[in-house]
């Protein structure tokens, strides 16, 4: 085989280029990988499964052949965490790479729990646990959106439970896988769908329990942050008392199961019918007593005597009127008394001090012919001709 830079003349065979990858995979040598099995299959005693990343859409073949897998002092299964020793290698003739196994462990729970607690913290800063974020449920929905898995019990659960209490209630469903690889991605898309439908009044993410490490899906970053932005009120049904996933935490309402989330979801017709009906009977109690008690007060007040007789206020009134009017009179013959005394007072003053009264005592008026009344000698000299006013009449003379 020719070792030289390729050309258009002077390709290399394909059986080259494999040999040439196989050997810069080979010089890799062995590394430590953790990751979830997503795949786990035995055949005549080796194991060929797949390795998923655990934030990442990367996923690798591996092989355990059976020498190693006799070691191996735990039981493994699909949907466990692991850590593993593996050495690339590539199959030539296939041309396919795998990774070889030679150690196999579980994740310690404590280190799974640990990073699940460093999420909880960096998400409860970021505000997304917060109660005044979260949304009230409606009283009653039309309809609901449900996320669980196809035939599942709690899919058969909700249905069920939520139709008992209230038939009319609608269900808009979404399958999802609930556990595996495909779990996140499948979950994280229907919660978007139905949180983009307008008919959905509210969503319940619905799994009937399971292990903790099953669960840790529903605690996935991508996961709660999508449930976090949910416009729409969503309700977490997962199962899990012991550990409770994040998906608790940021969902409106937490319910214990998915029969629990029926119930707190839709309301039951008839407790709701029963609460109407007593609604209606203290209210009929509560206006009929009210009524009673205006009847009463009524009556009460048509007994009174201001109201038992329509005549009493005018005959009152009359004595009233009889006795303000002799009262009026005598109030002004008083008044008129006293005005007659004072006229026949004024008259005697006026009379004692008028010019009449003094001629009637005896007295004369002298004036000249110019009617000036003469007061001395001086204004009437000798030969003027002066008039007297008496009592009665006047008079003529000249002065001397």
């Amino acid at each position: 085989m020719t070792q030289g830079p390729t050309t258009l003349e002077t390709p290399w065979p394909v059986a080259m280029l494999s040999a040439k990858i196989r050997d810069y995979i080979d010089r890799l040598g062995t590394v430590w990988v953790e990751g979830e099995i997503t795949q786990w299959g035995q055949s005549g005693g080796n194991v060929y499964g797949k390795l998923k990343d655990l934030s990442e859409d990367a996923t690798v073949s591996f092989t355990v052949w059976s020498s190693v897998r006799a070691k191996l002092t735990n039981d493994f299964k699909q949907g466990d965490r692991v850590i593993a020793l593996v050495k690339p290698n590539y199959w030539v003739k296939g041309g396919t790479l795998t990774m070889q196994v030679f150690e196999l462990r579980h994740v310690g729970l404590g280190d799974m729990l640990e990073r699940l607690e460093r999420l909880r913290k960096q998400l409860a800063a970021e505000g997304l646990f917060d109660a005044s974020r979260k949304v009230r449920l409606p009283f009653l929905p039309h309809c609901i959106g449900l996320v669980t898995g196809k035939d599942s019990d709690a899919e058969k659960d909700v249905l069920r439970n939520a139709q008992l209490r209230w038939p009319a209630v609608t269900f808009r469903v979404v399958h999802a896988a609930v556990q595996g690889d495909r779990m996140v991605s499948e979950v994280t898309a229907a919660i978007k769908r139905l949180d983009a439908d307008p008919e959905v009044d509210v969503i319940i993410v619905a799994r009937g329990g399971g292990d903790f490490q099953n669960l840790l899906g529903f605690s996935d970053e991508g996961l709660v942050r999508a449930a976090a932005a949910c416009r729409t009120p969503l309700v977490s049904a997962i199962g899990h008392e012991a550990d409770r996933p994040l998906l608790d935490e940021v969902a409106d309402l937490r319910a214990s199961t998915p029969t629990d989330a029926a119930k707190r979801v839709v309301p039951d017709v008839a407790d709701e019918l029963n609460r109407v009906q007593q609604a209606r009977a203290r209210l009929s109690t509560r206006l009929t007593g009210i009524l009673a008690s205006e009847v009463d007060r009524i009556g009460q007040l048509r007994s009174r005597p201001a109201l038992s007789s329509a005549t009493w206020i005018i005959d009152s009134r009359s004595e009233d009127l009889t006795r303000y009017v002799a009262r009026g009179a005598e109030l002004a013959g008083r008044v008129v008394e006293r005005a007659a005394a004072a006229v026949v007072d004024l008259r005697s003053q006026l009379r004692a001090l008028s010019p009449q009264g003094t001629l009637d005592r005896g007295y004369a008026i002298a004036q000249l012919p110019d009617g000036q009344v003469v007061r001395s000698p001086e204004q009437a000299p000798g030969g003027t001709e002066l008039r007297i006013t008496l009592a009665r009449g006047s008079l003529t003379a000249v002065s001397k």
